[in-house]
């Protein structure tokens, strides 16, 4: 039987094949964002004390339906409002009820540095991303062969985008290259779909510590944050318990980021 982590690669991979069908690489270099300067996300999470990257989604395979009639400028409005480092923006559709729209929307918006979270697999995402105006794209490690990462971390980042690579488990931590720009311990199992911070509170120790590293997935209270950032992580990227929230400002700004 395969997991929904597997069935989304595959579901990945047909899209993938459609993009290829419609556009060249160079078709994305004609589009405005293409050639608009980005911003550091790594460099925003060093100035905080503890960053929070708030993400915007519909839904998700674990949550279902979160807020699927969201705007995502009344929620990044909300983020910016309450202090949030950065954000991140689903863009897979069928899962996550996510646009590149949506990216487009929210890079013209705000000032803070925007990650485009989804599964790449090729390089042709990441001419996409950075044309519809991502700062940052997501590599997952549990979806790459290392030296295929290595390859994307190099293109995007030649494209003036900055990578955060992702991991779940020590053997997948070990995918990572020196060259990503920002390190996150994903809580969730991709495959089972559930969270448990404990997994970068015992992961901490195997990071290399003078990279920029994240924790993500399974925050639900300011004291989750306070125990994470007391190991040393620099930063957390939530967005279910947010997109949950009525007042997503009482999360934001409660968090040690303002409250250091």
């Amino acid at each position: 039987m395969t997991t929904i982590l597997q069935q989304i690669a595959e579901s990945k991979r047909h899209e993938i094949a459609i993009l290829k069908s419609k556009y060249k690489l160079s078709d994305f270099e004609s589009m405005f964002f293409f050639n608009v300067e980005t911003r550091s996300l790594s460099a925003a999470l060093k100035q905080s004390d503890f960053g929070i990257i708030a993400e915007f989604k519909r839904k998700s395979p674990s949550a279902g339906d979160i807020r699927p009639l969201a705007d995502p400028i009344d929620i990044v409005s909300a983020y910016q409002s309450a202090g949030a480092t950065a954000i991140s923006c689903l863009t897979d559709s069928h899962y996550f009820g996510g646009s590149m729209r949506d990216l487009e929307i929210i890079r013209e918006y705000t000032q803070l540095p925007v990650l485009r979270k989804d599964f790449i697999l090729d390089e042709i995402q990441l001419f996409e991303a950075k044309a519809h105006g991502a700062d940052a794209v997501l590599l997952i490690s549990e979806l790459l062969e290392p030296e295929h990462a290595k390859q994307l971390t190099i293109i995007a980042q030649s494209l003036g985008m900055e990578v955060l690579m992702e991991a779940h488990d020590r053997k997948h931590l070990e995918k990572i290259n020196d060259l990503v720009d920002v390190i996150g311990i994903n809580n969730r199992d991709l495959h089972a779909q559930k969270t448990n911070i404990e997994t970068s509170l015992q992961l901490f120790d195997y990071l290399p510590k003078n990279r920029v590293c994240i924790t993500e997935s399974g925050i639900k209270s300011v004291n989750d944050l306070e125990r994470l950032q007391s190991v040393g992580y620099h930063g957390a990227l939530i967005g279910e318990s947010l997109m949950k929230s009525e007042n997503p400002e009482s999360i934001i700004s409660k968090s040690p980021v303002t409250c250091s």
